[in-house]
């Protein structure tokens, strides 16, 4: 559904955006990650035929951004961070304004627009200037704009920002719904909870180029290291006969307590369980020592900006 390969965007001497190669699928999430400026929304403009490519090549609902923009635009739905919403129309004005440039017929802008406005807690406020609204508002009218005319690709910059919490929550509810109709959706967004609830494939970007990208599983094994699994004890207990399965490293020992390293953990815990049996380990509890997102983020920054080599 989303696909390019080596694609970038010079400015003058400097490149914005270089060597970006991507793959999306229907059904999948992409979050893009990055800082500011390290070419996001660069990326996101060509992948909506608004930036022609200075290199490489993408293709957007199988249409060719430099060669079929009219056909690209037609077929991707987007948020942009700049909401560019018309304040002096109301929000009914504004969605069928919008479903007419899709050539959406009256009944068919009529039936979207109040099924949107409805979903989006916005019919009450419907009928007032936008300029009116508050910034939570103006943030799900311009969500219901990009999901207007049924796109089967969703660009979305920052999807949740200046929501409430119950907003946010619906809105990610909504985006993961889109995900089950085979649609194609890329979020760019600083907030990497909402990122890890919701992408199937992490991309991190620094200065214009990929520095990883993979499921979020995947970049965790890469980037922290094999899993770790914690046993709690009821009471102090010598690990020093402990037998250890291929693939298990001690990583650290408390009279009460004991961290695993883990490699393959669906095939190495019963065997270390096992062990831990055998050796009359006083267990209560076994299990996994969470590792986020954000810690794959800040490690990958940290280490890319001390240039040190991550990918």
């Amino acid at each position: 559904m989303i696909e390019t390969c080596d694609l970038g965007k010079q400015f003058n001497d400097f490149w914005a955006v270089e060597g970006v190669t991507l793959n999306v699928k229907p059904g999948q999430i992409l979050a893009l990650l990055g800082q500011n400026g390290a070419g996001k929304t660069t990326t996101v403009r060509m992948l909506t035929a608004l930036l022609q490519p200075t290199s490489g090549w993408a293709r957007v609902a199988g249409y060719d951004v430099a060669r079929q923009g009219n056909a690209v635009r037609a077929s991707v739905g987007v948020l942009t961070e700049q909401q560019g919403l018309y304040v002096r129309m109301n929000a009914r004005e504004y969605l069928d304004f919008f479903a007419e440039t899709h050539s959406m017929s009256p009944q068919m802008r009529k039936n979207r627009s109040e099924y949107l406005l409805e979903y989006f807690g916005l019919t009450e406020a419907s009928g007032r200037r936008i300029g009116e609204y508050s910034k939570g508002m103006k943030q799900k009218l311009a969500l219901a704009r990009a999901l207007m005319h049924e796109p089967p690709v969703l660009l979305l910059d920052e999807p949740t920002s200046a929501m409430d919490p119950e907003s946010a929550r619906l809105v990610r509810d909504e985006i993961a719904n889109l995900r089950s109709s085979q649609r194609a959706i890329v979020i760019c967004t600083h907030n990497l909870v909402e990122a890890e609830a919701l992408a199937d494939i992490v991309v991190i970007i620094y200065r214009g180029r990929i520095l990883l990208q993979g499921s979020l599983q995947e970049l965790k094994d890469h980037v922290l290291g094999p899993v770790e699994f914690t046993a709690r004890l009821a009471h102090d207990w010598e690990a020093g006969g402990l037998a250890l399965p291929a693939g298990v490293t001690m990583r650290q020992t408390e009279p009460s307590s004991i961290q695993f390293g883990v490699e393959q953990p669906n095939t190495t815990n019963p065997v270390l369980l096992k062990s831990l049996s055998a050796a009359h380990a006083p267990l209560l509890t076994f299990q996994e020592v969470p590792r986020s997102l954000e810690q794959v983020y800040l490690k990958v920054m940290t280490e890319t900006q001390a240039g040190r080599h991550v990918g």
